[in-house]
Order: structure tokens, then sequence, then C-alpha cells
């Protein structure tokens, strides 16, 4: 099963952490999601730029409009994502438990389901 795992930073927070101290984090980081690669359990690791480099785009009545920056001001942004494949949610906690970016944020694991094909199908409603 695939699972989403959502990396979320406190945005003031991160901002406090020195660069010499996420430079040194990064190279943690690619050392982990390679050791879980090998493994086959990482399928994709992949980090967001800052939250104002980010548009919005929104169709409403038939009209697309994308806006500058994120949607709402918010106390968290999300900073990447990692996509990994594990047996059940424990196996995924164990695993990102094993992330050393968790020391500075905290991240949401949610298992996914393909929309095609598939009862758990989310029914949206009309917009």
């Amino acid at each position: 099963m695939k699972f989403l795992c959502q990396i979320w930073f406190d945005t003031e927070k991160s901002k406090l952490v020195p660069q010499t101290e996420w430079d040194a984090l990064t190279q943690e980081c690619i050392t982990s999601d390679n050791r879980w690669r090998e493994s086959g359990h990482l399928l994709v690791a992949l980090a967001l730029h800052e939250p104002s480099t980010a548009i919005t785009v929104r169709l409403r009545n038939g009209d697309v409009s994308a806006t500058d920056g994120p949607f709402a001001e918010i106390k968290e942004h999300l900073g990447g994502f990692v996509l990994i494949e594990a047996e059940t949610i424990e196996e995924a906690k164990t695993i990102v438990s094993s992330f050393p970016i968790l020391k500075y944020c905290s991240i949401e694991v949610r298992p996914t389901y393909a929309i095609q094909g598939n009862s758990h199908a989310l029914h949206l409603p009309d917009l």
C-alpha cells in the first residue's frame, strides 16, 4: 500500500533555523532517503519551495483564475512530501519515525488509493 507523507513546518520557527543546520539536515535526509529507496519503501521524496512562490488556481462558474501566493494565511506550510510503500500504516509510521526531518516538523501520513476502478473514490459535489 502507498502512503503520502506530508511534511509540515511551523512557518515562523523554520525561519529561525540557521542555514548551516539546514545544510547538515539536508545531508542526513539524503542518506536516509537513499537507505529507504534501496529497501524499496521510498518511491518519491520532494521538497517544496517557500509558500510565497506558489500560485493558487481556481475554477468558478467556468472561469479559471490564478493568484500569487498560498490560498490562505497559515501558521504551518507544506515543505515537502514523500510517497512510501508499506504493508500497514504502522509500518509507514515506523519508516517516517526514522526521517531526520522529523526533528523540525510534523509529518502527516495518509493512505492513498487509485480513483479509477476503486469503490473508495471521492464523491465531490458539483462545482
